[in-house]
């Protein structure tokens, strides 16, 4: 995601769009990215710290986002998705 002092004009004209969608209520709209892994092997401390690592040296833009490592079963992402 972009830190919140990093303007989003993507998030901002959706907002502005919501209301005359019929979308009342909400106060802010913020766009961002998401990766999806699949991990071979065991998902342990090890694992989750080289992912960490992954995402701040190569997938996120450190200086304008900020981003979170977060696991999901291959279930939970199938039903998300929907």
């Amino acid at each position: 995601m972009l830190k919140p002092e990093i303007l989003d004009p993507q998030g901002q004209a959706v907002q502005r769009a919501l209301p005359r969608l019929g979308f009342d209520g909400i106060s802010d709209v913020r766009q961002g990215k998401r990766f999806e892994l699949e991990v071979d092997g065991p998902l342990d401390e090890a694992a989750l710290a080289r992912i960490h690592d992954l995402a701040e040296s190569f997938l996120a833009n450190t200086v304008i986002e900020d981003f979170t490592v977060r696991v999901e079963e291959a279930a939970e992402v199938a039903e998300a998705a929907k």
